[in-house]
């Protein structure tokens, strides 16, 4: 018996929250004396086994040119296919967009509960016990199960990587599941030049509060400088200011930084619920009021047409010496 975990990809790389999954899955495997064995699917260019020094006993690379493109279903039951070769219970998956996408599909072709948003490490394994984020991430809940099968999903960025040294084996799987897909990814519009806000322990994010998309040149030139990715509200990315790739919130991307600067949102519970991980929260407002600020660890009131820039110019000066 092994514990699986989804080792994603991003145009062949693996990222920090990989890292994170795999290091969080060995300390699964060291609880329970097992191994932890990391499935990618796809091509990959980094090297497999890499993933040794995370915690990753083996690599199981599942190939071939169906698995180009992502594709939920199609790559949760490779997965399966995986686990039930291996023998299997246990999964992580990291709480990315495509994992938030995978682990309900393998929790039913597996027969497997799900517990999405964990942040620590199981508890007890009988019954099955992790702590888990709730109440859109202003609680916390001890969830337990008696089901046999359990996929944990992980709040990424919450847990952190530990490196535990070593080499993995690397190995290939044929798999024959995409031959039955019942959808298929025709086309793939990429971000690029982007830091991944699920990747960014860094990000800025602005609201209509910026007052036109044409003003975003300073939000911008704020995260150039922090090295940061870049965010909005979801009322910006509705009406079309920014692509909806940089909406955070409950209904966007969930993100836990470790600074999030928001610039000029209000700070709706929604738009709190997918940024409330964050480990320092600064909020800039012209408004005292703005409910953001009961939720902020540091506070700006004032304008932001004049604060962003200034703090910009002081941080270039700060790094510049």
């Amino acid at each position: 018996m092994a514990v699986i975990v989804f080792a994603e990809s991003w145009e062949g790389k693996f990222k920090k929250i990989t890292h994170e999954a795999v290091s969080y899955a060995k300390d699964v495997a060291n609880a329970e004396g097992t191994d932890v064995i990391a499935v990618t699917v796809g091509n990959i260019d980094d090297d497999a086994s890499s993933l040794g020094k995370f915690g990753a006993s083996e690599v199981v690379q599942v190939e071939g040119d169906a698995f180009g493109s992502f594709n939920a279903s199609v790559w949760a039951d490779a997965l399966n296919e995986v686990a039930e070769a291996k023998g299997a219970k246990h999964f992580v998956i990291s709480g990315t967009n495509n994992g938030r996408m995978i682990a309900p599909m393998l929790s039913v072709k597996a027969g497997a509960a799900y517990i999405s948003n964990a942040i620590e490490i199981p508890s007890n394994f009988s019954p099955f016990t992790v702590r888990r984020n709730a109440f859109s991430n202003k609680g916390l809940v001890d969830y337990q199960t008696s089901a046999d099968k359990v996929i944990v999903g992980i709040v990424p960025n919450a847990i952190g990587v530990k490196e535990h040294g070593g080499d993995a084996s690397v190995s290939s799987h044929s798999s024959s599941v995409a031959a039955s897909a019942k959808s298929e990814v025709l086309d793939v519009d990429r971000v690029k030049g982007k830091i991944p806000l699920p990747e960014a322990d860094l990000v800025v994010s602005a609201g209509r509060g910026l007052k036109a998309p044409e003003n975003w040149n300073m939000v911008e030139d704020l995260a150039e400088v922090l090295g940061a990715g870049t965010a909005c509200s979801k009322p910006v990315s509705d009406i079309g200011w920014r692509p909806h790739s940089e909406h955070v919130g409950q209904t966007g991307i969930q993100i836990n930084p470790s600074l999030y600067i928001a610039i000029g949102i209000s700070g709706a519970i929604q738009h709190l619920a997918g940024v409330s991980g964050s480990k320092t929260i600064v909020v800039i407002n012209n408004d005292p009021e703005a409910p953001f600020f009961k939720a902020a660890d540091y506070g700006i009131v004032g304008d932001a047409f004049e604060v962003v820039p200034q703090l910009t110019e002081a941080l270039k000066s700060f790094k510049a010496n």
